[in-house]
């Protein structure tokens, strides 16, 4: 190319039958690994696909990182939304619209009908880790909305209720992390909702009064239902949570 001044495309039809040395090879080969890693380094933690960060903390992003926190998985490079509801699903989906304007792609586990959505995403992956430890610290000192959202998140994702009157009336929430049980335990407190941690690794309210205001301050999301195809259902249909919720209060002797 240097000495006749044509272009790559043209001099390589008369050169590409002509054979290349191992030591020329070799220069060839490292010399191009050289520059992958060089590309490689320079893109770590980088993504070509943007998203948009925040600093400040409303309603719908505590909803979204802690729904990632409860049924998903956040850990530094990817995260995923793991739910047999499609309200909760779409719900996820809708406010990570607010931030990230590509799709996720969609799993399906077609013996348990659980539902997957994950952000392949490295720097989308390490911003929202980042915001969920940022959340779990401070979100004892939120205000009460920002505190409601996150307690919502949790029954919505990890709650059921469990009503056979007059022994069981209760919502139950299941969490095998401790600190997480003492701190849903801790809000619940915030709103005058008393609870007790039983095992295994359960945050239970019960009695009318508490089962009163959990349903007033927090409730179960609309569109939200047991699995009424399981094998030990004694509905034997898909309930809404806030339904049952509603008859096991109105089940109490006035």
């Amino acid at each position: 190319m240097r000495l006749t001044g044509r272009p790559k495309t043209s001099i390589y039809t008369h050169i590409q039958a002509i054979p290349l040395s191992t030591n020329r090879w070799r220069e060839i080969r490292k010399a191009s690994g050289e520059r992958i890693r060089r590309f490689a380094l320079a893109r770590k933690g980088k993504s070509v696909r943007p998203f948009r960060t925040f600093s400040r903390w409303t309603p719908e992003r505590v909803l979204l990182i802690s729904h990632l926190l409860f049924d998903g998985e956040l850990v530094r490079g990817r995260c995923s939304y793991n739910s047999r509801s499609r309200a909760l699903l779409k719900r996820v989906e809708r406010i990570m619209q607010t931030l990230y304007d590509f799709k996720p792609k969609r799993y399906l586990n077609h013996i348990t009908r659980v539902q997957r959505i994950a952000y392949h995403n490295v720097a989308l992956g390490n911003f929202l880790y980042e915001k969920s430890r940022e959340l779990l610290k401070k979100i004892a000192t939120c205000p009460l909305v920002l505190k409601r959202e996150f307690i919502r998140a949790f029954f919505d994702d990890e709650g059921c209720m469990t009503l056979v009157a007059p022994r069981k009336r209760q919502v139950r929430g299941y969490q095998k992390d401790t600190s997480i049980l003492l701190l849903i335990q801790s809000l619940l407190r915030d709103f005058g909702i008393q609870s007790s941690l039983t095992p295994p690794n359960e945050v239970v309210i019960s009695g009318k009064e508490n089962l009163k205001k959990f349903q007033k301050e927090i409730n179960f999301s609309p569109g939200v239902r047991i699995n009424g195809n399981r094998s030990n259902s004694i509905w034997k249909k898909s309930l809404e949570k806030r339904e049952l919720l509603d008859r096991a209060i109105k089940s109490f002797k006035t």
